[in-house]
Parts: structure tokens; C-alpha cells; sequence
């Protein structure tokens, strides 16, 4: 089992790495866009709702700048 998910694990880097840098960022956003929809559909949200959420869970796990810290504390 390990050795056909190599196999394809190797399939899948290789066909990105034949990619134009320009065809491999259009791969990423449609992969980005597939994953917000499925997001969506699965908890019964609508497109900008979705986004929100998603931007809100982004902004809480960060990790504070100890640069900014310096600068304002």
C-alpha cells in the first residue's frame, strides 16, 4: 500500500515540476478555490461567510511579532 501511494506521491511531483511557474500558481488557486468550496458545502455556508471564517481561524493561531512587541511595549 505505502509503495502505490509513493507512486503516485512521485507521479504528482514530477508533473508539477513540467509545469511553467505561471501554470503551477493557477494549479494553487484552483486547489485554494476547491478547498473553500468544499469548506463551504460542508458546513452550509455561503461563499463570503466562508472566506471570513476561514481569514478569522488564520488571524488567531499567529503568532505575535516580537519586533512589533519591542516597537510598541
Amino acid at each position: 500500500m505505502k509503495l502505490v501511494a509513493m507512486e503516485f506521491r512521485a507521479q504528482d511531483v514530477a508533473s508539477v515540476r513540467e509545469m511553467t511557474p505561471v501554470e503551477r500558481l493557477e494549479l494553487a488557486f484552483r486547489l485554494g478555490d476547491e478547498d473553500l468550496e468544499s469548506f463551504r458545502a460542508t458546513h452550509g455556508l455561503d461563499r463570503r461567510t466562508a472566506i471570513r471564517l476561514l481569514e478569522r481561524r488564520r488571524q488567531a493561531t499567529r503568532q505575535p511579532s516580537a519586533c512589533l512587541e519591542r516597537l510598541i511595549g
